[in-house]
């Protein structure tokens, strides 16, 4: 019978304050899924998307990018599909607007580093906000970019956070189907 993966208690998701979870990637990715920053849920559990309500993991599911919805704790099994997961900023936050521009812009050159050292096919940046912010692309929107990082296609998505209540679970998986089927191409 597979173990049920431990729930951070309150105290313990509040000591999760600025920490950071690992990187999720590897060579020969298809897509580096990159989110704003980790929840303190996250960094409390060490698994990145990992509070309850994200629907990072469900929208990953229904939009074909993975045969089964997957725990948070099983993200370890993602770079075999060619997947990875990063954030713009490692530090944790209760909320994504706790992060100052200049952390944004700082994150965004360290993703653009990450991404220049993998090299993966595309990358994913979920929050259109984060990425403008991160990019200086003001003008940026959902889909598909103009310009790419370090010579890769950049992919935007919304943010799968709960907080994020325009985008329903089935308009995510829409979004993120766009992307998969781009990439089987």
């Amino acid at each position: 019978m597979p173990s049920v993966p431990h729930r951070p208690t309150p105290a313990e998701v509040a000591a999760a304050a600025d920490r950071t979870i690992p990187d999720l990637v590897g060579p020969d990715l298809r897509v580096l899924f990159s989110g704003i920053n980790p929840s303190l849920y996250s960094a409390a559990t060490g698994h990145h998307f990992a509070r309850p309500g994200n629907r990072f993991w469900p929208a990953l599911h229904r939009s074909g990018f993975t045969r089964r919805l997957l725990h948070p704790s099983e993200q370890w099994s993602l770079p075999s599909e060619g997947l990875g997961i990063t954030n713009v900023v490692a530090r944790a936050t209760a909320r994504a607007d706790e992060l100052s521009p200049a952390e944004l812009v700082e994150g965004g050159l360290l993703l653009a580093d990450l991404v220049a050292r993998w090299r993966p096919r595309y990358l994913a940046v979920l929050g259109v906000t984060a990425y403008r912010a991160a990019f200086a692309r003001p003008k940026a929107r959902m889909g598909p970019q103009d310009e790419s990082i370090a010579g890769v296609p950049v992919w935007v998505l919304p943010n799968p956070s709960g907080l994020n209540a325009r985008w329903t679970t089935p308009r995510l998986a829409d979004a993120f189907r766009d992307l998969r089927e781009t990439t089987d191409e």
